[in-house]
C-alpha cells in the first residue's frame, strides 16, 4: 500500500479538500515541512469583480493550523457554532499551554512551503 507521499505528489502538499459554500470555496490543505511535520492550511477564496482591472479576481485569506493546536481550535469552533445556534455563552476555560513549548513567534515560516 502506498502512503500519502505517492510519487505523483509534491512532498510539501500531501492532501487537499475543497468545500464549496455559496459564493465561497474553502480549501483545506495538509502540507509537510522540510522536517517532515504535517500542518493544515485553510484558505477562503471568494470570486469578486475588480472594477480597476475590469475583471473577476479571487480574494483569498489563509490561516495555518498546527497539529498541537487542533484540539483547542476545534473546541473553540464548536463553542462558537453552538453560540450561533443557541445563543448560549459557553463557560470560560483556561487556555491550554502548547505542548511543544513553542509560540508562533518561534516558528520558522521559511520551512513551511507554499
Amino acid at each position: 500500500m502506498e502512503d500519502y507521499r505517492g510519487k505523483d505528489r509534491e512532498k510539501e502538499e500531501v492532501y487537499s479538500k475543497a468545500v464549496k459554500a455559496g459564493k465561497r470555496t474553502y480549501f483545506m490543505d495538509v502540507k509537510e515541512t522540510k522536517a517532515g511535520d504535517l500542518y493544515l492550511t485553510i484558505t477562503e477564496s471568494k470570486r469578486i469583480f475588480d472594477e480597476n482591472l475590469n475583471k473577476f479576481i479571487y480574494d483569498k485569506h489563509k490561516i495555518f493550523l498546527y497539529k498541537e493546536d487542533f484540539e483547542n481550535f476545534v473546541t473553540g469552533l464548536q463553542q462558537t457554532i453552538r453560540f450561533i445556534e443557541t445563543g448560549e455563552v459557553p463557560p470560560e476555560e483556561p487556555e491550554q499551554p502548547r505542548e511543544s513549548g513553542m509560540s508562533q513567534d518561534d516558528m520558522d515560516f521559511e520551512n513551511l512551503g507554499n
